[in-house]
């Protein structure tokens, strides 16, 4: 096995582990490589690994990759901040975009639909810090959002992503995205994703009921590595 092999085993039998712990089917989670500032040609390693789901948080980055590998079929799931003039570019070529955070960014996106258009898959992303200027829209935004997005018809609402805050236990942190996730539902019953989990605290993800993981460096290796 290639070294990426090896850590992409590693990184699956760590999920298998925590879903078997938490009483979840592992095959119910959604296994998201994370692949910025690496080149397309890992990605084309990755997906010959049976990689399919892949992770950029970056517009230009992501179109790239995403047109160079178009033949590939791969889901690519945009997770980073978006501009709301980006917009029409990472629609184009994305599956979905985890981090939908502002009604100028619904309303950006809705109207970068192509007519008969499938509908894009979005998350509404939530801010778990007390920090304002973090990605996310804060927690008593919540359902103006969702609701908003829920109105768009060019738009899907899927559920919800969050990154745990830096000096917080991620399980503490889940937990609330947990029932920030419920709230969602409220307003979209079918809204049942929870993006959240990377390589240092997906177990914890799991354990709250996360179903995508965004998973970089445990399986990419670092960027040096691959030249």
């Amino acid at each position: 096995m290639s070294g990426l092999a090896e850590r992409l085993a590693a990184v699956d039998a760590q999920i298998a582990d925590a879903a078997r712990a938490a009483g979840r089917d592992a095959g119910e989670i959604t296994r998201i490589v994370v692949t910025k500032f690496h080149p397309a040609a890992l990605v084309r390693e990755l997906h010959g690994l049976g990689v399919v789901d892949v992770g950029e948080n970056r517009q230009q980055e992501l179109v790239a990759k995403a047109e160079e590998l178009a033949p590939l079929g791969l889901r690519w799931h945009f997770i980073g901040q978006l501009q709301t003039k980006k917009a029409r570019a990472v629609r184009r070529v994305a599956s979905a975009v985890h981090s939908v955070d502002r009604d100028r960014l619904v309303d950006a996106l809705e109207a970068a639909a192509e007519p008969g258009e499938s509908p894009l898959d979005v998350l509404v992303q939530i801010n778990l810090t007390d920090d304002p200027a973090r990605g996310g829209v804060a927690p008593d935004g919540i359902e103006a959002l969702a609701e908003r997005i829920a109105a768009a018809p060019s738009l899907a609402l899927r559920g919800v992503m969050a990154v745990a805050p830096l000096g917080e236990a991620p399980a503490a942190a889940f937990e609330r995205l947990a029932g920030y996730a419920a709230r969602v539902r409220s307003v979209e019953p079918h809204a049942t994703w929870i993006s959240a989990g990377m390589s240092a605290d997906l177990v914890e993800a799991i354990a709250c009921g996360a179903t995508h993981l965004r998973i970089g460096s445990a399986i990419t290796g670092p960027r040096d590595a691959r030249g």
